[in-house]
């Protein structure tokens, strides 16, 4: 009997080596979000502002442990500084597509990118 890798043919490789790159290649494009046109800005579980991404602006917003600042930038949009302890929504850094979220928990300040396609279809926590 001989080993299952001796069995393979070169058309079994070549069916095999397509079959890995279209799959690489679905999940690079369907698993994108869309293009982002506009900022949501939450304070308190309420929205804030809503705000273009076409504008380059900094934007103060308040929660109960202070201020947060959320900077948009060449149609991209970050939490800058936040006076939560451990700086999760700050470390996560520039948000780019649309559905993308950064939450501050502790002062209640969350900025999600909205347009296009959403990366995903609903969130449940």
């Amino acid at each position: 009997m001989r080993p299952p890798l001796t069995r393979l043919k070169a058309g079994d490789c070549l069916i095999l080596a397509a079959g890995c790159l279209l799959t690489v290649f679905l999940a690079a494009t369907l698993w994108r979000g869309g293009a982002a046109d506009k900022a949501i800005i939450r304070s308190g579980g309420k929205v804030f502002r809503e705000v273009p991404l076409s504008r380059d602006q900094t934007i103060s917003v308040p929660g109960p442990l202070g201020v947060s600042q959320v900077a948009i930038h060449k149609l991209r949009a970050r939490i800058v500084s936040d006076p939560s302890p451990r700086q999760y929504c700050v470390r996560q850094g520039w948000l780019k597509q649309a559905g993308e979220i950064a939450v501050c928990l502790p002062n209640q300040v969350s900025v999600e990118l909205s347009g296009g396609r959403k990366k995903y279809d609903s969130l449940n926590y």
